[in-house]
């Protein structure tokens, strides 16, 4: 008797709980995590195509060699700060953004400066270069939206009523957001020399 009244204890505390939402929370809290995957390709995708860029416009004469350090330093810090995809908290999320942002703004500082070299211009590697960087860069606000709509629909799960109180329960806590750069409420601006 008492064994069957166990087997029938284990039969509701499972229906309770997924009435309660804990399997779609791990199923939303898996799909954070695929899409924070997405991310971290699309970044590392950039981050391979920078030799190759860097070697192309070594080849420019006299080109600013600080820019180019700029640019192979921002790098390695960016691909240095590692996010565990399982611990995706808004500090970790901005740490890592930060980080990709000074590889992005060392890269548009390299982009602007080639304006001076026709050479470099007019170089096929660096001109496809380009279009796979551009093509990167859609890709990665892709995956970020991406990202950010799961995480969005994540959080709200784990925040609504009785969700709420299984995701306590079994540790289930809100996950960060990519957010806008700072400065990037003000248009650039663009000079001509």
């Amino acid at each position: 008797m008492k064994k069957l009244l166990s087997v029938i204890l284990v039969i509701v505390a499972a229906m309770s709980l997924s009435s309660c939402s804990y399997n779609s929370m791990v199923k939303l809290d898996e799909n954070v995590k695929a899409k924070w995957g997405a991310v971290q390709s699309d970044y590392q995708r950039r981050s391979d195509l920078i030799p190759n860029l860097v070697n192309t416009v070594k080849g420019a004469a006299n080109f600013e060699k600080s820019t180019l350090t700029a640019v192979v330093e921002a790098r390695a810090k960016a691909t240095s700060v590692q996010v565990d995809p399982t611990k995706l908290t808004p500090e970790s999320i901005k740490a890592f953004q930060a980080s990709q942002g000074e590889l992005s703004a060392a890269l548009g500082k390299l982009i602007s400066i080639t304006e001076n070299y026709p050479d470099l211009k007019s170089n096929s590697n660096f001109q496809n270069l380009q279009v796979q960087l551009e093509g990167t860069e859609n890709r990665i606000n892709v995956s970020r939206k991406d990202f950010n709509d799961a995480v969005q629909e994540y959080n709200s799960k784990i925040r609504s009523f009785p969700a709420n109180l299984t995701a306590k329960m079994f540790g289930f806590s809100a996950k960060g957001y990519f957010t806008a750069e700072p400065g990037s409420d003000k248009a650039p601006k663009v000079e001509f020399n």
